[in-house]
């Protein structure tokens, strides 16, 4: 919203006799003409605030070793003592963007020692493409419903031993908690002997915040923002894997080009679900409520990539 301010001074005749009034009059307006313009600066910075979002050029922005930046601590056992011990040298991290339907990359990814993939993203009828195999699952928890009413796909999988690592906030699925989604993930964990449950520690959370506002210059509640599950797969990722190969991803500036103008559903198993780049753009620039900053991230991602020995692939970036 933008203000036009009109200011009328009616001053005093300039004569001797009314000198001091008129020099009294004219400080007065300068006064009242600061305050009002000092109101409109005010105003137009929230406006500013709640623009397009990206990283901020402004900030300092400080190089987080990934690799050494939380240790090995955060990852809590569901069910039982666990401890999470996977260590990859060559991963898949899979997305569920619907630019990997076509791409036929499935045995490719079958291949690779380690398979990750995000909340509830399917691979029956879509292995050409997808792939078979899961080593690691990162599941949000707005997603655990949705992955708990197919445990054919997701937790009854009896060619692996898989991990799965819930995030959410604490009030949901920590272990303190002991709310809905805590007792259905330890019922989940104790009937799947294969299965390995770990939730991410409040201290960790808080680290992944902190993540965020060392890499892209913003604070993640002030600017109303959402971390995105492809956030925490990506730092995971990274943690464990030696080398990352990411299917489907799009690069940052990529729903700035015209090549963007076909419609592709953001996620590949629901084809008449929104568009990516429409969900992408209205969330980088959605001024109320809490956002994820899909393209914000994207940028993060490119700079780790140059670190963290991370390629793209379906589109190749």
């Amino acid at each position: 919203m933008h203000f036009h301010l009109f200011l009328v001074i009616l001053l005093p005749p300039f004569t001797p006799q009314g000198q001091q009034t008129h020099k009294m009059a004219i400080f007065l307006a300068v006064f009242i003409l600061t305050a009002l313009l000092i109101l409109y600066g005010s105003n137009n910075n929230n406006d500013a605030f709640y623009g397009p979002f990206h990283v901020s050029t402004s900030h300092a922005l400080k190089i987080t070793n990934l690799k050494t930046w939380a240790g090995k601590e955060g990852y809590v056992s569901v069910y039982g003592n666990k401890s999470l011990n996977l260590r990859c040298h060559q991963c898949a991290l899979v997305t569920s963007s619907s630019h990997v339907l076509g791409s036929r990359a499935g045995d490719e990814i079958d291949r690779t020692e380690c398979v990750i993939r995000m909340n509830d993203a399917p691979t029956l009828g879509y292995a050409a493409d997808v792939g078979n195999r899961t080593t690691l699952r990162v599941v949000a928890h707005s997603s655990v419903f949705r992955v708990v009413r197919r445990p054919s796909e997701f937790l009854q999988r009896t060619d692996s031993s898989p991990v799965i690592i819930f995030w959410g906030p604490p009030n949901k699925i920590g272990k303190d908690a002991k709310g809905t989604l805590y007792r259905l993930i330890q019922r989940v964990s104790m009937s799947s002997g294969n299965l390995s449950c770990f939730s991410i520690a409040p201290s960790k959370m808080r680290r992944f915040d902190s993540l965020f506002h060392r890499e892209t210059g913003r604070d993640r509640q002030k600017s109303h923002s959402w971390l995105s599950t492809g956030w925490f797969t990506m730092v995971i990722a990274i943690e464990l894997c030696d080398n990352i190969k990411v299917y489907g991803m799009v690069p940052p500036n990529h729903c700035g080009k015209k090549t963007a103008s076909k419609k592709m559903p953001y996620h590949y198993y629901k084809p008449r679900g929104p568009d990516e780049c429409l969900t992408y753009l209205q969330n980088e620039s959605g001024r109320r409520g809490n956002h994820h900053r899909f393209i914000t991230e994207k940028q993060v991602f490119a700079r780790w990539a140059k670190q963290y020995n991370i390629t793209f692939s379906h589109p190749t970036w």
